[in-house]
């Protein structure tokens, strides 16, 4: 069972290498499930759209997370009620649209659950992430409800993503940051089976400031004049992680970094 997880995708430059390699590299890397935390995708850079999702998964994108930006295109809220391909952190505010967990069929009667998390420190409010997943455990259980589970810790600092980490430490098959947008260099497999990286990075343009537009984002931090944040526009990178499970017990055999294409040339 091999998993496809990508990071968040930035406004069209994201979507559209998306829409045009995906169903390439799903062939490519023999991938039976994808992952992708869509909730910049829209034009904007900040929300996605029914139609979004709706073409995300007509490319071969099996699931959607969000974060803290799920709600920016208002119509989403109707639409998650109704797709449970589509998530939003389970940690909301309840009662909240949509869901943050949920259970799908893979190949060979195979069930892998994914759980969408946001993180607390520097982010909008929102319940206790460690109160959250300590109730999910108490739960559900690796290998009872679901063979793989995956979880997107959508989050802002790296010592709260290591801790989430280690709190689903053999009870999860991956555990994988979102948010920042920068690809970080520590993928690994835990000490009790868990594949780990803080950060996917995004599907984005990378010349640019976290996926916006370089020059407005530069004067923006200088107090010059500038506009609302836009997404840039170059060709996009592809960011986020492989991951090989062990059908047996549900947790990681290898986890690789995955670069394609744009700026970071890490072509795989």
């Amino acid at each position: 069972m091999r998993i496809l997880f990508l990071g968040d995708v930035v406004g069209d430059a994201g979507y559209l290498k998306i829409k045009d390699n995906l169903s390439k590299q799903i062939e490519k890397h023999k991938l039976d499930f994808v992952i992708v935390n869509g909730e910049n995708s829209d034009s904007s850079g900040v929300g996605l759209t029914q139609s979004i999702c709706e073409n995300f998964f007509k490319f071969g994108v099996n699931v959607i997370t969000t974060g803290n930006h799920v709600w920016d295109q208002k119509e989403i809220m109707e639409f998650i009620n109704r797709e449970n391909r589509l998530l939003r952190p389970k940690n909301l505010f309840e009662p909240a649209p949509g869901s943050g967990f949920e259970i799908f069929d893979v190949k060979d009667n195979l069930k892998i659950g994914v759980l969408n998390l946001m993180g607390n420190v520097f982010m909008k409010k929102c319940d206790d992430v460690f109160e959250t997943s300590k109730k999910f455990l108490s739960k559900y259980e690796l290998k009872k409800d679901y063979d793989f589970l995956v979880v997107d810790f959508h989050g802002e600092i790296t010592s709260e993503k290591n801790a989430i980490g280690h709190f689903f430490d053999g009870k999860a098959t991956l555990v994988i940051g979102t948010h920042t947008h920068i690809p970080t260099n520590d993928a690994r497999v835990l000490k009790n089976g868990t594949a780990y990286q803080s950060d996917a990075g995004m599907c984005g343009d990378y010349d640019s400031v976290i996926g916006m537009n370089k020059e407005n984002s530069l004067n923006r931090f200088m107090k010059k004049d500038s506009v609302k944040h836009f997404p840039a526009k170059g060709e996009a990178t592809l960011s986020g992680v492989i991951v090989d499970c062990n059908i047996k017990t549900g947790l990681a055999n290898k986890i690789e970094s995955y670069i394609f294409g744009g700026q970071l040339t890490k072509d795989i």
